[in-house]
């Protein structure tokens, strides 16, 4: 049944959401010359949202995934309040970004080169909404059953999440850079804060992190693109720097032009898979390490079988990482697109708990 949006009955829908403040800016501008002119290239848009009840200490700045945009954090394809409003209704500052040629941040070939396709009702019904009708399917597909309506390719809420999604950098190198570039100033702004990503944000927020280490309180990683060095694809050199198509900062340091050499370690259970890791002695990621990482992982998303391979590489170069898997937490049958999903709040739920466990205090 269709959602009402008359103005009296959502503002009957629920508890009125306090905010002291709420409002945006931009971070990452390049002025770029063109046989037109100059333009700007680069930007991201920040929204934020300061509660009333501003009781935690730290804020929260969250990065969306793939073609997707900001909004994926602000409400979910039915209706209900996103995990921006959730977690400002716990007292946290919460700044959510829409990364370089994603949603209000637009996207030209002028300014940040060729562009991927567009994302099709059959591959996102796939990946995100119904995932066991694939022949294909993985093995966790089975239990996915959190997708708030049917996921098939007819799905008016799949509709809804296809019309929010758009194309990416093709160049992946200079994607992960842009985002470095604006997320860093970012926190410039805003100061020390938790970095919150999803999807293929996850190179982007170690690429932040790397950049500002000292403005790090906790990083909460939500299904980062991986696994390490091949991305989803079989080709080792995908992600050259092991979580990153761009250069991160080891210790010791790559030479100029030197590869950052990687071995594959078995799976290590039933339904999962062999991932890459460093070739020891492995280099250390100095600037992701001294605050909290966590890795959180969903159920019935095709990452359940692969994410141990970023935890593993976050290991071996130093970090303090966890990885929490929703199903040990109770939480169960969520798909990749968790935020967006029934239940949300619950998945939410758990890294606040992780969060608060980590930064109780100033």
């Amino acid at each position: 049944m269709m959602r009402s949006l008359k103005p009296g009955d959502l503002h009957a829908a629920g508890e009125p959401l306090n905010l002291a403040a709420h409002g945006s800016f931009w971070t990452g501008i390049e002025r770029k010359a063109t046989p037109g002119g100059t333009i700007v290239a680069g930007q991201a848009y920040v929204e934020y949202f300061i509660p009333s009840a501003l009781t935690r200490p730290w804020p929260i700045l969250m990065l969306h995934g793939g073609g997707g945009q900001g909004l994926d954090y602000l409400g979910t394809p039915d209706g209900r309040e996103g995990w921006a409003k959730y977690f400002v209704r716990q007292g946290y500052a919460v700044y959510v970004m829409d990364r370089p040629g994603h949603g209000r941040a637009p996207f030209h070939p002028d300014a940040l080169g060729e562009m991927t396709p567009p994302g099709t009702f059959e591959l996102l019904s796939a990946l995100f909404t119904n995932p066991g009708a694939r022949p294909e399917a993985y093995p966790q597909a089975r239990l996915h059953n959190q997708w708030p309506g049917p996921g098939t390719v007819e799905d008016p809420l799949l509709e809804a999440f296809i019309a929010g999604t758009g194309p990416a950098q093709k160049d992946m190198a200079a994607s992960h850079l842009a985002a470095q570039k604006a997320g860093a100033e970012a926190l410039d702004k805003i100061g020390p804060a938790i970095l919150m990503t999803h999807s293929a944000a996850g190179p982007c927020g170690w690429m932040i992190a790397d950049a500002r280490p000292h403005l790090v309180k906790a990083l909460v990683a939500v299904e980062p693109f991986g696994p390490p060095f091949t991305g989803m694809s079989a080709d080792p050199t995908t992600l050259p720097y092991g979580l990153t198509a761009a250069p991160l900062t080891f210790d010791p340091p790559l030479a100029q032009g030197e590869a950052l050499s990687s071995v594959e370690r078995p799976a290590p259970g039933a339904d999962l898979k062999a991932c890459r890791v460093q070739a020891e002695p492995a280099r250390a990621l100095p600037n992701l390490q001294g605050y909290p990482i966590v890795v959180v992982t969903a159920q019935a998303s095709w990452m359940a079988a692969d994410n141990h391979g970023t935890v593993d590489v976050l290991r071996q170069a130093g970090a303090d990482v966890e990885h929490v898997r929703l199903e040990d937490q109770g939480v169960l049958g969520n798909g990749h697109a968790l935020m967006l999903e029934r239940n949300s709040d619950a998945c939410a739920a758990v890294i606040e708990r992780w969060i608060a466990g980590k930064l109780e205090t100033p």
